[in-house]
């Protein structure tokens, strides 16, 4: 059974389809790079799935299920826009995560915010952007959810900063989970990726392997998407 499938999606804003007939499916157990330039639809699909946009037409099943409060369950998103109080402390911000989901293991949290030699009693706003997009992704990767939903994980940090994403990534999702990484930092992640979709103006172009990709094309998937996207 898929995790996640994407059935013949359509969206469209006044006159504008941001979304045609966009299909593709997400099995149990892959790291998947939504891959494709600024304006595609990347956005506009990982709002759907995370329900704050509806569809115009076709369908989005999770678990073989149509979106609702049990998908919504087994989801953990990080938006490329942050949404928490920068005023809260981190102790307090553990403490919400707890009360709201369910499958939230605060002892993950705890063990990797001392790690990075955070004080939990610290307010977000007295940290570096960095610290912060960190902070961020410890919580959603700390709850032992079916499908990680990624936006711009790694966008406007530094490279160090990058590489301990993508190891905080890599050593902490739920074994059987999935993970929907969408970037256009795609020569950062492309090692952790197992599978790639491109989309371009609203339409999937591709859905492969990653290394099936790289053999056929002889090439990283970067110089691939570069190709394809003529970056």
């Amino acid at each position: 059974m898929n995790l996640v499938e994407c059935k013949d999606v359509c969206k469209s804003y006044g006159n504008k389809q941001v979304l045609d007939h966009v299909t593709f499916t997400i099995e149990p157990g892959k790291i998947i790079g939504l891959l494709g330039p600024n304006g595609s639809g990347k956005s506009t699909i990982i709002k759907m799935i995370n329900q704050l946009l509806t569809p115009d037409s076709g369908e989005i099943l999770v678990n073989d299920k149509p979106l609702g409060i049990e998908s919504k369950k087994v989801i953990s998103y990080l938006p490329e826009r942050s949404y928490l109080n920068f005023n809260v402390k981190v102790i307090e911000l553990m403490d919400f995560f707890e009360d709201f989901y369910e499958d939230f293991d605060r002892k993950t949290a705890e063990s990797l915010i001392e790690k990075l030699k955070i004080n939990p009693k610290d307010k977000l706003k007295t940290m570096s952007k960095g610290t912060k997009e960190k902070v961020q992704l410890i919580m959603v990767m700390s709850r032992k959810a079916d499908l990680y939903i990624l936006d711009e994980p790694i966008g406007g940090v530094d490279p160090a900063a990058r590489d301990y994403i993508l190891t905080t990534i890599l050593s902490n999702f739920n074994e059987g989970a999935s993970i929907l990484i969408s970037t256009h930092l795609i020569a950062d992640v492309e090692k952790i990726l197992d599978e790639v979709i491109f989309i371009s103006e609203g339409k999937v172009l591709l859905q492969q392997s990653a290394d099936e990709l790289r053999n056929e094309k002889q090439q990283s998937i970067d110089g691939v998407f570069r190709e394809v996207f003529k970056c």
